[in-house]
C-alpha cells in the first residue's frame, strides 16, 4: 500500500514539511560519508527557513495544550486505555516543558553563526559550495565522520523540542481519522463535505495501480482524480481505483 497525505490548511502543511525535513536531516546525519553530511546540513538550513517563524513555537505549544485538555477529559471513559492515555499525556507534558525551556527564537544560535550562514548563502547558488568557493567547508567535510556528526547533532539540538512537538501533533492527527473504502470510477471520485471538518486527508491504495491521486477540496466538496503520468503527458486513469480515504481532524 502507498499512503498519500494532503494537508488542507497552511499550519498542517508546515508541520508535514518539517516532519519530512527532520527525518531527512536525522537520516543523513547518522551516516558517515561527507556527501551525506552535506545533505544533512542543507536539510538543516531548510528546517531553519521553514521552522524559523517566530510564532511557530507558540502555535505548537498552544496545540499541545489544547490536546492535553481534550485527552484529560477522557480519563473517565472506560473505552480508553488509561495506560496509553497516561503515556500520551506524559509525552505532551514533556514536549511542552522542553518548548517552554527553549529560550528565544528557534535556531537563533545558527543565525548568529557567520560560518554556517555563509555556507547557507552559498548553497542557494548552483555549485556554490565547491572547495574553491568555501575552503573552510571543504576542510570540515574532510574531518572524521564522528567529528562532523558531533557538530551536526549540536546544530540540530535547538530544533529538537519543535520536532518532538510536531511529531506528537501529527501522530494524534493521523490517529483521529476514520477510514472508509471507496471506489473512484474511471479514476474520478467526488463527495460532498456536508459540514465535515478535516485538516488533512489520507489516501491509501495498492502500489500496483499505475496512478497517483490529485485532490481539490473546500468546505463544500471533495474531488479526487487519479492520474497516470506517462513521460510529459498526463491522463486520467480509465480504470476503477479502489482506495482507502481518511478524514483527519484534531
Amino acid at each position: 500500500m502507498i499512503s498519500y497525505e494532503f494537508p488542507l490548511n497552511e499550519r498542517i502543511r508546515t508541520l508535514l514539511r518539517l516532519e519530512d525535513l527532520y527525518q531527512r536531516a536525522g537520516y543523513f546525519a547518522s551516516k558517515d560519508d561527507p556527501e551525506e553530511h552535506h545533505v544533512a546540513l542543507t536539510s538543516l538550513f531548510e528546517i531553519l527557513d521553514v521552522g524559523g517563524r517566530a510564532d511557530l513555537k507558540s502555535d505548537v505549544m498552544q496545540e499541545l495544550e489544547r490536546q492535553k485538555q481534550h485527552l484529560d477529559s477522557l480519563r473517565s471513559n472506560p473505552a480508553i486505555s488509561q495506560q496509553a492515555l497516561d503515556s500520551v499525556l506524559a509525552d505532551i507534558e514533556k514536549a511542552v516543558s522542553d518548548l517552554f525551556l527553549s529560550s528565544g527564537r528557534t535556531g537563533q544560535e545558527l543565525r548568529e553563526n557567520e560560518w554556517l550562514m555563509g555556507i547557507k548563502q552559498r548553497s542557494a547558488i548552483p555549485g556554490g559550495v565547491c572547495e574553491f568557493d568555501l575552503p573552510s567547508y571543504h576542510y570540515w567535510l574532510n574531518q572524521s565522520a564522528d567529528a562532523r556528526r558531533l557538530d551536526l547533532n549540536e546544530w540540530l539540538a535547538p530544533f529538537l523540542p519543535i520536532r518532538n512537538g510536531v511529531r506528537i501533533i501529527l501522530k494524534l492527527l493521523r490517529e483521529s481519522g476514520k477510514t472508509s473504502s471507496q471506489i473512484a470510477h474511471q479514476g474520478v471520485y467526488q463527495q460532498t463535505m456536508a459540514g465535515r471538518l478535516a485538516q488533512m486527508l489520507r489516501i491509501r491504495l495498492e502500489s500496483n495501480y499505475d496512478c497517483v491521486p490529485e485532490i481539490s477540496a473546500n468546505k463544500y466538496a471533495l474531488n479526487v482524480r487519479f492520474t497516470a503520468s506517462i513521460g510529459s503527458q498526463r491522463r486520467t486513469s480509465v480504470e476503477d481505483v479502489n482506495f482507502e480515504l481518511t478524514f483527519c481532524n484534531l
